[in-house]
């Protein structure tokens, strides 16, 4: 299980505090499938890297009883200055993994070919979010934290991202953030709305999506 309870956020800025994340509180439990909408710049991958652990709070807790990923395709835990390969490696040793299993499962998967063997600061974008996602997939865990899923990579490895991902967590927790709603209904199976900070959860996708095209557009749509 996972846990949120009133937790906020600010950040400093010239122009003094600013509030990201206001008194969100919100459970998921052991094989559920969250799915959080927001436009840009509402916070939603920061409340995802809280949750992942990778930021503190401002105020509030996040309890983890369950094992929870770092975001998928998240580069920032990748050393720039290390290989494809040696990124894996370390993080094998972190996690426990057989490496030579790991290294089957990145070679095949992110297709970098050669590239595995150069520093990660040499990659593009792209090349840096197909290493990310393939490490993330070689580790098991309870529950798996995902920013933007449409953001990995082109479509063809989009589509290959998301049959790996389905099979992956098919019977795991999933907290997604996005803002298509399209995604959420292909994964998920309860929803949520992220704007001005506050955080509203739906029982049905299809309320969410509703009250995130009010906000969007000011109107709703018609399934």
């Amino acid at each position: 299980m996972i846990r949120i309870k009133e937790l906020c956020k600010s950040y400093r800025t010239r122009r003094g505090p600013r509030q990201i994340l206001k008194d969100i509180t919100c459970t998921v439990h052991k094989g559920e499938k969250l799915g959080i909408l927001g436009c840009n710049g509402a916070g939603k991958s920061t409340l995802i890297r809280i949750i992942g652990g990778i930021e503190n709070p401002t105020s509030g807790s996040v309890t983890r009883t369950m094992s929870v990923s770092w975001p998928l395709a998240f580069q920032g835990g990748l050393a720039g200055g290390l290989s494809g390969l040696d990124n894996l490696r370390f993080i094998c040793r972190i996690y426990q993994v057989d490496f030579v299993a790991a290294r089957a499962s990145v070679e095949e998967f992110s297709e970098l070919g050669n590239y595995l063997q150069e520093p990660v600061k040499s990659y593009s974008a792209g090349m840096r979010a197909r290493l990310a996602f393939a490490i993330s997939m070689t580790v098991d865990f309870d529950c798996y934290l995902i920013d933007e899923v449409s953001a990995v990579g082109d479509r063809r490895f989009n589509e290959k991202f998301k049959n790996r991902l389905l099979d992956k967590t098919r019977d795991r927790s999933i907290i997604m953030v996005s803002h298509f709603y399209g995604v959420l209904r292909e994964y998920c199976n309860r929803a949520a709305v992220l704007d001005a900070g506050v955080l509203r959860v739906y029982d049905d996708i299809k309320d969410a999506i509703h009250n995130y095209e009010q906000i969007l557009y000011g109107k709703t749509i018609t399934f």
